[in-house]
């Protein structure tokens, strides 16, 4: 397989964490692309030009990385990061961590663009309300911490990432909205450390 991706997309992260806890990484090329300079070779097999990007054994071209995450966790071994019977729960964690990462990264592409004048406007507002929101959703969620350290979920994986790309890119957030400990005994796996952000 061969997953398209960068440094520092939190999305493309994620699909890579998902394939090092999978045991699949070995099996995984890893194609370094920049989506922001309409790159040939990531334009070849997604005309959206974004990252993460998962050409199967097979040559589907998988985008969108909670639906890479799905296909590696059906793919590779181990237990399943989406458990049978907490399913549900499981999700809509995902969900809720996926949300935060996206709010966190169209804050920090508005900034790129439009300088801090970005969050001053009605979408730069909105964007922060729902990273405050869900900082304060993820630490009234319920999940022991041993269980998270032990056997991670998919939706413990995507919260990780979201609160590591957090500070990463807009550390002040993290520091007002207190973000939940839990999540970050992740930090300390071989998935994270081997992924982490770049410094400097």
């Amino acid at each position: 397989m061969k997953l398209y991706l960068n440094a520092t997309s939190p999305f493309a992260r994620l699909a890579r964490i998902v394939a090092i806890e999978k045991g699949l990484a070995a099996r995984t090329e890893l194609c370094w692309v920049n989506p922001w300079q309409d790159d040939a070779r990531l334009l070849a097999i997604a005309p959206l030009a974004r990252v993460p990007v998962l050409i199967t054994d097979d040559g589907a071209a998988l985008t969108e990385s909670l639906l890479i995450a799905r296909y590696l966790d059906d793919t590779g071994v181990g237990a399943s990061l989406v458990p049978e019977h907490d399913r549900a729960r499981t999700l809509a964690l995902a969900g809720l961590g996926h949300g935060l990462m996206e709010a966190a990264f169209q804050t920090v592409i508005a900034r790129k663009h439009d300088g801090t004048a970005a969050d001053t406007g009605h979408l730069g507002q909105r964007r922060r309300r729902a990273i405050r929101r869900g900082l304060e959703a993820l630490r009234q969620w319920h999940r022991d911490d041993a269980a998270i350290d032990a056997l991670p979920r998919l939706g413990d994986l995507v919260s990780a990432v979201a609160l590591e790309y957090l500070a990463f890119r807009l550390p002040e957030m993290v520091a007002a909205g207190q973000p939940p400990a839990r999540w970050r005994t992740l930090a300390a796996r071989e998935s994270f450390t081997a992924t982490a952000f770049p410094t400097g």
